[in-house]
């Protein structure tokens, strides 16, 4: 599966924020998405996952028999920097609540999923509103697991998170990735090295493809400032 992204357009007022932004990320793989502060990374995301609409251009999927249609509800699932949950639930009536709405056809009990992302059986009883940034984040991302949809965008993952709870979940997006298209911004650049197969900029308001040989380079990080810094002070201001 592809999703591709032809000549996205959004602004606020006068500022235009992205230009024509257009790339296609392949199934399969963990896309970094890399930009200077304000350079409209999180609304790109907005406009994919369909929180706000795009002034222009289009956003396709393309399944493995090359039939392209537009995504549809359930077929990007968004990740926030800061997890929402149903802090009123526990871990366990949640994932029970949402394995029946999304018709989950795994044969996993709750207790099954919550140990895949690491969930200690003395906090699978708890209600999640006394749960850490860390826990509620793995519950989100079982949530995708769960409801397996096509693209899985993530905003800032891992920033919060210590180092054992970041480790699990960069192996758990490791294993997700087979089946899905995952794309997350970032602006640490050994996670971006570590983790992604492939890096983008968002540069100027459009996407731009890193040469992937330079990913695992000791020049990497002055490549990637290189190319930010040639934006104009002040060039993007933005969600």
């Amino acid at each position: 599966m592809q999703l591709i992204l032809d000549q996205i357009r959004k602004s606020f007022g006068t500022k235009e924020v992205l230009k024509n932004a257009s790339f296609t990320f392949e199934q399969g793989k963990i896309y970094g998405l890399l930009g200077r502060n304000g350079s409209g990374k999180t609304t790109l995301f907005n406009c994919l996952s369909a929180e706000f609409p795009a002034d222009g251009g289009t956003v396709s999927l393309v399944d493995e028999y090359g039939q392209t249609r537009t995504p549809k509800q359930g077929d990007i699932g968004y990740v926030l920097s800061t997890p929402v949950v149903p802090e009123f639930l526990t871990g366990t009536e949640f994932v029970k609540f949402f394995q029946e709405i999304s018709q989950d056809k795994s044969g996993r009990t709750p207790d099954q999923w919550l140990e895949l992302v690491g969930l200690e059986p003395d906090d699978r009883n708890r209600l999640m509103r006394g749960y850490s940034h860390g826990m509620k984040h793995k519950i989100q991302m079982l949530c995708f697991l769960i409801g397996r949809p096509p693209v899985i965008l993530l905003d800032e993952p891992l920033t919060s998170f210590d180092v054992v709870a970041a480790l699990e979940m960069k192996n758990l997006l490791r294993e997700m990735k087979g089946d899905h298209i995952i794309l997350f911004s970032t602006h640490i650049l050994q996670l971006a090295q570590d983790l992604c197969d492939e890096i983008v900029l968002l540069h100027q308001g459009e996407l731009e493809g890193v040469d992937n040989a330079k990913i695992h380079t000791p020049q990497f990080e002055s490549y990637i400032v290189d190319l930010l810094i040639q934006e104009e002070d002040g060039e993007e201001v933005a969600p």
